[in-house]
């Protein structure tokens, strides 16, 4: 008769799998509310990744496109800045109502300029440039 519970090197296998999974997981991008670079349904974000419908962007917050985060701090004032931070150039997570958020390590930047609000970071994001076509925005 063979033995039908799994041996214990089999056993910890698939528990090493199951917990590398999970921490992979718990370690992606958010999507609160904004889309994460390169994740899931981009509101309008063309295949290039670097264009949005300027209605995706809200008033007082922003969204991540592609390797950009565009804002929109005061209607119809888009800026766009790397969406790496410059802590440890890694990409930041969520933009709120309030700021641009790298929840890695804290660091949160300014919708309007994207410097340094909180550290660790001791630099502001990168700006890039946003040009506006009609409702679309490409970023660059």
């Amino acid at each position: 008769m063979t033995n039908p519970l799994p041996s214990r090197r089999a056993a910890l296998i698939t528990i090493g799998g199951t917990t590398l999974a999970v921490c992979l997981a718990g370690c992606a991008p958010s999507s609160s509310g904004t889309e994460a670079a390169g994740g899931g349904a981009s509101g309008g974000a063309a295949a290039d990744g670097n264009t949005v419908s300027a209605a995706d962007v809200p008033v007082g917050g922003g969204k991540i496109v592609g390797q950009y985060v565009v804002t929109q701090a005061t209607e119809g004032d888009f800026q766009a800045f790397s969406y790496l931070c410059t802590h440890q150039n890694l990409p930041v997570q969520d933009v709120s109502d309030a700021a641009i958020i790298c929840g890695r390590h804290g660091s949160t930047f300014s919708l309007a300029d994207g410097s340094v609000l909180t550290g660790p970071a001791t630099k502001g994001l990168t700006k890039a440039t946003v040009t506006v076509n009609g409702n679309s925005l490409s970023i660059s």
